[in-house]
């Protein structure tokens, strides 16, 4: 009876982890009005290393030498899952929806599949390359609206490029975190990749900071960036960890699907956005497409 309890609490965690995790594409529209992206990433992550670092700090300094030994690989992860996937959605948040965002994102498990197939040796069958054509047609078909006359114009929304690059951002880290062995506790290197997120984000920031647009520390600017850094980072990073642990790598896959919901209901209940008829469509070639790429992945 306990074990059973366990499971429906794991199984119950499956769809609160992505309330977490879908308020990422909140503060991507709603706090961009507030902070400049690059600026709102940047704060982000380093308030997330500053949070945890008193929890980690003696751990850390016990395992000096493998971080020094693992430091650019720690940088990579930290470029891509923090720099790349932390700072391209709020740029998207200035041009797009939260719909749009959520629905391109859940393209990445195809891009996953993409890369490692280029870079790493793995088989791709014809349910994978149905389903990757498929998957990238839906992403497409929101990128263009609809409108044949977007893609022949080439007049593309920036934002939902945007997301794009983030969710091939998220792939890489996705896939090099799985390829990377490393010696350190799954807690740490996630304080690590927070610390090395906010390094590669730093010039960027500055950039930012000295030609574009300078950012104000006012209430609503310390608002969004430990609303950031608590709810869709260490809130959602904690949980997606635990579902893992108990239900498995392949079932928690779902929490990005749950997240496209979730994230069509704060569009549409805090942004007053519409569902459009592409969305659908691109739903649904995005989620066929996914489901016929991973439905014979644990049979090999």
């Amino acid at each position: 009876m306990p074990h059973q309890k366990k499971k429906i609490l794991a199984l119950s965690l499956l769809f609160i982890q992505p309330i977490f995790m879908a308020s990422n594409l909140v503060v991507a529209r709603g706090g961009v009005e507030f902070v400049p992206p690059i600026s709102l990433a940047f704060w982000r992550w380093t308030a997330v290393f500053i949070i945890l670092l008193p929890f980690t700090f003696m751990s850390l300094k016990k395992n000096y030498r493998i971080i020094i030994k693992e430091y650019k690989k720690l940088f990579f992860l930290g470029a891509m899952g923090c720099g790349v996937c932390g700072a391209f959605p709020f740029l998207a948040g200035e041009t797009t929806t939260i719909t749009n965002m959520g629905i391109i994102y859940t393209s990445s498990p195809i891009f996953i599949i993409l890369i490692s197939s280029l870079f790493f040796g793995e088989k791709i069958d014809i349910f994978k390359i149905i389903g990757l054509i498929c998957c990238l047609t839906g992403v497409l078909a929101i990128i263009i609206k609809g409108d044949l006359n977007l893609l022949i114009d080439l007049k593309f929304t920036i934002g939902d490029l945007w997301m794009l690059a983030a969710s091939i951002g998220w792939a890489l880290y996705s896939i090099y975190l799985f390829y990377w062995k490393t010696k350190l506790q799954i807690f740490q290197r996630f304080v690590l990749v927070a610390f090395f997120g906010a390094v590669s984000l730093f010039p960027f920031y500055i950039i930012e900071e000295f030609m574009f647009q300078k950012t104000e520390f006012t209430s609503e600017f310390f608002s969004w960036v430990i609303f950031a850094a608590i709810s869709p980072g260490i809130i959602a990073f904690i949980l997606y960890a635990k579902v893992q642990e108990k239900l498995g790598a392949s079932l928690t896959g779902f929490t990005l699907y749950i997240f496209t919901v979730y994230a069509a209901i704060y569009g549409f209940s805090l942004f007053n956005e519409k569902l459009e008829f592409y969305h659908y469509i691109g739903t649904t070639l995005v989620f066929f497409g996914v489901y016929l790429a991973k439905k014979n992945e644990n049979k090999t």
